[in-house]
C-alpha cells in the first residue's frame, strides 16, 4: 500500500468530539500541539560521470566528458577535493590529462508530517455555522472558526454547529497532514594521474637533428683576358718608311723598263 494514501485513509478516533477548527486568535497554552513525522522507504539513484581535465584556470575547470562534450565548472570552491591515489587534491592540484570520475548518489525519502492540535473547553457562545467561543480551563474565552460542513459528536450523536448549545463541554482536535519529500545528495570525486610519456625502445634508432650546411657560393670564373694593346711608346714610323722604300723600288723599276724599250 502506498505510504501517503495509507495515511489518508486511516480513521481518526477522537475522545469526545471530531472536528477541525481553525484558530482565530493566538494559540494559548490551552491548545496542545503535537507534531510527528513518519518516514517511508527511501530510494537511491546513482549517477556516474567521467571526463578528462582539459584546462584549469584559477578556480575554473574545463573537462572533456566521456561522450565528447565539453563542460565548464566555474568557481570551483577551495574546499572541493578529488581523491587521487589516496591523496586529497584541490582545484589547483589538477593537471590537464587527469581522468576524473564523479559519483552522485541521490537519496529520496518520502515523509508525512502530522500536526495535531487539541482544544478542550466549554461552549460559551456559538454563532452557527461560522464560529464558536469556548471557555478554556484557565477561565479565558477563545474564539474558533468552524470549517464548512463540520460535524460534531455530542453524546454519540453527530450534529452540526446548530446542535451546539451553551454549557456543552467539548474537546476539538485539528489534524493537518503534510506530505514532504526529503532529497539529499552525496558526491564523491576520484581521479587518476595522466600516464607518463612512453620511453623510446632500446633498439629504436635515435634521431639527431643537425643544422643543414649552407652551400658556399660558386667561384666566379676569371674574366677573359682582353687583347693586348700596343704600348703608348709604339710608333707607325717604320711602316711609313717601308711603304716609301716600296714606292721607290717601283719607280726605279719603271725607269729601267723605259730605257730598255727606248
Amino acid at each position: 500500500m502506498n505510504l501517503i494514501s495509507g495515511w489518508a485513509k486511516k480513521t481518526l478516533v477522537l475522545s469526545a468530539v471530531l472536528c477541525c477548527l481553525t484558530l482565530a486568535l493566538t494559540t494559548s497554552a490551552q491548545v496542545q500541539t503535537n507534531t510527528s513525522t513518519a518516514t517511508g522507504t527511501a530510494t537511491k539513484n546513482v549517477t556516474v560521470e567521467r571526463g578528462e581535465v582539459v584546462l584549469v584556470d584559477g578556480n575554473d575547470l574545463i573537462v572533456k566528458m566521456e561522450d565528447g562534450s565539453i563542460r565548464h565548472f566555474p568557481n570551483v570552491p577551495e574546499s572541493a577535493r578529488v581523491t587521487v591515489d589516496g591523496q586529497q587534491l584541490g582545484i589547483h592540484d589538477l593537471k590537464p590529462g587527469m581522468k576524473l570520475q564523479r559519483t552522485i548518489t541521490t537519496t529520496t525519502t518520502p515523509q508525512m508530517v502530522t500536526t495535531v492540535q487539541t482544544v478542550t473547553g466549554t461552549v460559551w457562545q456559538v454563532t452557527p455555522p461560522l464560529s464558536v467561543i469556548l471557555t478554556m480551563e484557565n477561565g479565558q474565552n477563545q474564539s474558533f472558526k468552524i470549517p464548512k460542513g463540520q460535524k460534531f459528536n455530542v453524546n454519540g450523536e453527530m450534529v452540526d454547529a446548530f446542535g451546539l448549545k451553551k454549557g456543552m463541554k467539548i474537546s476539538a482536535t485539528k489534524i493537518v497532514e503534510v506530505p514532504e519529500t526529503v532529497v539529499s545528495q552525496q558526491r564523491n570525486v576520484t581521479g587518476t594521474m595522466p600516464p607518463p610519456p612512453p620511453a623510446p625502445a632500446a633498439d629504436a634508432p635515435i634521431l639527431v637533428a643537425t643544422a643543414k650546411p649552407t652551400q658556399a657560393p660558386a667561384a666566379q670564373a676569371p674574366p677573359e683576358a682582353s687583347p693586348a694593346k700596343l704600348p703608348k711608346t709604339g710608333s707607325q714610323l717604320p711602316l711609313v718608311g717601308l711603304l716609301g722604300l716600296l714606292f721607290l723600288s717601283i719607280s726605279l723599276g719603271l725607269q729601267l723598263v723605259r730605257r730598255i724599250v727606248s
